[in-house]
């Protein structure tokens, strides 16, 4: 059977492991961070900061919003087709939906970076 590469549609296999991939990221992320609010005894704006100043934390927060994003992406698509019968309104609200979810992230990013 011969595949057509240059097809932008994805396939089952390929949501599977970007939904697994994303949720590990997200899991990730979110351990972290309430391993950090359950060992500090005092959080100040100063050690929030703090936090956030390295580079290492704005790449592992950039990661974490951009899987949020892809998963959301993913997620809603399966649940709207699944739920949204009338093609119309199931675009319209896949591109609203993705609209905020960028949003979501860019504005993560004028937060972040601004640190």
């Amino acid at each position: 059977m011969v595949t057509n590469q240059a097809s932008i549609k994805r396939d089952g296999v390929q949501d599977y492991v970007s939904l697994r991939a994303t949720a590990a990221i997200i899991f990730a992320y979110s351990v972290f961070m309430a391993w950090f609010f359950i060992t500090t005894d005092n959080l100040t704006f100063i050690e929030w900061r703090g936090l956030f100043s390295g580079l290492a934390m704005k790449v592992f927060t950039l990661a974490a919003l951009v899987a949020v994003m892809i998963h959301v992406r993913i997620g809603l698509w399966q649940v709207l087709t699944d739920y949204v019968k009338a093609t119309g309104l199931r675009a319209v609200l896949q591109y609203i939906l993705n609209i905020i979810a960028f949003g979501y992230v860019a504005v993560g990013l004028f937060v972040l970076w601004g640190v």
